[in-house]
């Protein structure tokens, strides 16, 4: 058997795993682990004497991945990225953006469900995790929803949907994971989330205001705020406003260098929201609580990168990138419809597995195809198949896939944003949530066919870094 079979069959049997309930990381780590085991043996004739040997070989292979990846400098990006969204949690930051865009938004048919868009996409930009946003939210404006008069169900489709905005808009995680998996630039890729991310948030305020003026009684809106008190809520605002700057000036520095790497970004960013934390008042206990979430959802993130990468380490020896990719390129089929019936397949699969998983083990398989598709890694733009370079293209399909990951946390029956609503509101079922995400779908269909048919929505920022 060769190593292009074994691949096709080790791979058949974790999404296997995958699909009877098994953890994703532990799934990828042992179908990883027994197709090196199988690669190596079979490389020696398959004769039961070399078994142990195989069996040593393969260890040792998998064994080098956690500490290679570990010490990644940029892999340290994400614990401080989500270390903000809880800091800023408990340094009230969370509650000013909402009362903020209350008064700015809250008059608009939906105001209240558009303020919280608004407020998650601000929220987003200091906080890496769509689970924590969804959370804080969940909290915070829910209540205030039903306090007038919302669908219960609506309210909690909002949340659980803004909540995803912060898979796109940086400092994400997502998209950190992304870079790490292809090797592409991180601060380009955070660069290049910006405006998808505010976009999205445009177009779920779009369809909110036009859903409340069709059903009356879904939203109605909030007036009687004063120009003075609307003002007055945005000092309370603006530090999210100040670390959303020094990242971007860290990332990208339009007046001249950059001040530094994005992990020292981020690490800064943390920095400044701790001493906004202790000078509101933020007790021991609460830091002790942002600490300890902020260590729960890194660990789970990088066991899941650990068990990922075992597999991904296996598909190298086993060249299923590279076979998959000549397969794709050699279809007589028009490149942009192959990459739609890729994103169409990202939906599917997002059905039945988190988003962190789901691009950690089809990332090394179907990046190389795509980047085929447009021509190559160094193709120029002139002579690409989607009209732009190899590393802008790297960047456009980076986008796209972490928009498709955003997709799929609110698609039932794992949307993971869904659940995390629903256990915060006791009031609330998973059921519930889901019927209240639906119109959402509609939203990030439009988003992502837009994202597709005009790239520079996603390019613009990125192409004046150079």
């Amino acid at each position: 058997m060769d190593p292009i079979e074994i691949g096709l069959w080790v791979s058949g049997g974790m999404l296997l795993m995958v699909v009877l309930g098994m953890r994703v990381a532990f799934a990828a780590a042992m179908a990883g682990l027994v197709g090196l085991i199988w690669i190596f043996w079979a490389k020696k004739g398959m004769e039961w004497d070399q078994l142990g040997w195989a069996l040593t070989v393969a260890i040792k292979t998998a064994g080098q991945v956690p500490h290679s990846k570990v010490s990644s400098q940029t892999l340290s990006l994400i614990p401080t990225f989500i270390l903000i969204g809880f800091l800023a949690y408990y340094a009230g930051l969370t509650k000013a953006i909402f009362e903020a865009a209350k008064r700015w938004f809250a008059w608009v048919p939906g105001g209240l469900a558009v303020s919280t868009v608004f407020a998650t996409a601000g929220f987003a930009a200091v906080s890496g995790a769509s689970v924590a946003t969804a959370a804080v939210f969940a909290r915070i404006a829910i209540p205030e929803m039903l306090k007038i008069g919302y669908n219960k169900q609506f309210a909690a489709g909002v949340v659980a949907a803004g909540g995803t905005l912060a898979s796109l808009i940086p400092p994400s995680a997502i998209l950190v994971i992304y870079a790490i998996i292809v090797e592409q630039d991180v601060g380009k890729l955070l660069l290049a989330g910006f405006i998808p991310g505010a976009f999205s948030a445009v177009v779920y305020a779009v369809l909110i205001i036009g859903i409340a003026m069709i059903w009356k009684n879904v939203g109605p809106p909030v007036t009687g705020f004063t120009w003075r008190e609307r003002f007055a809520a945005l000092p309370a605002a603006l530090p999210i406003v100040a670390v959303v700057v020094i990242i971007i000036f860290f990332v990208y520095n339009p007046f001249g260098d950059a001040w530094g790497t994005p992990t020292e970004g981020g690490a800064v960013g943390a920095f400044i929201v701790f001493c906004m934390a202790v000078f509101r008042g933020m007790r021991l206990a609460e830091l002790k609580d942002a600490l300890l979430e902020t260590a729960k959802l890194t660990v789970m993130i990088f066991t899941i990168i650990w068990g990922v990468l075992i597999y991904v380490r296996f598909l190298g020896f086993a060249d299923l990138p590279g076979a998959f990719a000549d397969w794709i390129s050699s279809l007589e089929t028009s490149p942009m419809l192959i990459l739609i019936c890729i994103l169409l397949a990202y939906a599917v699969l997002g059905m039945f597995m988190d988003a962190i998983g789901m691009l950690l083990l089809t990332l090394p398989v179907v990046y190389p195809a795509v980047m085929a598709l447009n021509g190559g890694e160094f193709v120029s733009a002139a002579d690409s198949a989607f009209g732009m370079s190899g590393p802008m293209c790297a960047i456009w399909f980076g986008i796209l896939v972490v928009k498709m990951a955003e997709f799929c946390l609110i698609t039932p029956p794992i949307g993971l944003n869904c659940f995390v609503v629903a256990g915060v509101r006791p009031d609330l079922s998973v059921q519930d949530v889901f019927r209240g995400v639906m119109p959402f779908f509609v939203a990030d269909a439009v988003t992502i066919g837009l994202l597709v048919a005009f790239p520079q929505i996603v390019l613009w920022l990125p192409s004046l870094a150079g």
